[in-house]
């Protein structure tokens, strides 16, 4: 392996079924994953979890956490500060419901995943460490669903702090996937006295690594991930603190990025792109390992 992108062994059948209409592609689920950021003395750390290797959607590979947006949380009319459900829904290009229901969903991971909570008593304060036993009651009770985000803030009374997040890129999963995540990727700063600790059943390691350290690493095929995942990391290289990481978010495009693919007619080679990102370009031969 030149590098560590992720690549499943299903896909060229896949794709080829696509091709001769013999599949037809999944709706994709709406979803959000946060790129949690802390600064060092010279440069930004991102947190990243490792996925278990038994996990059936890239297992094995490096990403932040993220997950599926929760129904409930379209229309139950939550403390929310910042910037206005309005004017998440401009930015991100769907309606009032949804913007509130991707947003809920990146604190909500986040919170699930790393124990980082995004939300506060008022709205310009953030909660303090939530690693007491009765915060990780409700937070194994927010991730097995047995108690919506919202219904989880309303408990604790608290206030979503939208403002500590900056949307920073769309990609959507290709046709050909049996599981589909239309995602919204997003940057924030690690609230001052909260730390992260690996409270996701689906990973099996946490790390704190500096973006270029991990664009290295899976440019050298240590590191498993995903072109998102990559392409994010190298996206955040040129940032000197998280602060000015998300001052630079809502000038960016969030154009969906959706892998394509195609037969070439004359070899029956399977050719796969990424649009904007050429470095992902795969051509899988009609019997043979992708090149």
């Amino acid at each position: 392996m030149a590098n560590g992108q992720w690549y499943p062994p299903e896909w060229p059948d896949r794709i080829r079924a696509l091709a001769a209409g013999t599949l037809t592609p999944v709706t994709p689920r709406r979803a959000a994953t946060v790129m949690l950021l802390k600064d060092t003395a010279d440069t930004p750390v991102v947190h990243m979890l490792r996925r278990r290797a038994s996990m059936a959607f890239a297992g094995g590979a490096y990403a932040y956490p993220g997950g599926g947006v929760d129904p409930r949380d379209d229309d139950h009319q939550i403390r929310w500060a910042g910037p206005t459900r309005a004017w998440w829904a401009s930015r991100l290009g769907v309606d009032g419901a949804d913007a509130q229901a991707i947003v809920c969903a990146a604190v909500r991971e986040t919170y699930e995943e790393a124990g980082v909570l995004l939300a506060g008593p008022t709205p310009d304060t953030v909660v303090g460490d939530t690693t007491a036993d009765d915060w990780e009651a409700d937070r194994a009770a927010v991730a097995a669903r047995d108690l919506s985000f919202a219904e989880f803030l309303d408990r604790r009374g608290l206030v979503l702090r939208s403002d500590l997040l900056g949307a920073w890129t769309r990609w959507i999963t290709p046709e050909f996937e049996s599981r589909r995540y239309d995602t919204w990727f997003f940057v924030a700063a690690l609230p001052q006295g909260q730390r992260t600790r690996n409270a996701s059943t689906e990973a099996d390691r946490t790390v704190w690594i500096r973006p270029r350290d991990a664009a290295d690493g899976y440019g050298k095929g240590e590191l498993l991930m995903m072109p998102p995942t990559i392409a994010t990391l190298r996206q955040l290289t040129v940032y000197d603190t998280a602060a000015a990481a998300l001052a630079a978010a809502p000038a960016r495009d969030l154009t969906p990025v959706l892998a394509q693919a195609r037969l070439d007619d004359d070899t029956d080679d399977v050719v796969l792109t990424w649009p904007g990102h050429d470095e992902f370009t795969k051509r899988i031969p009609s019997a043979g390992d992708p090149v």
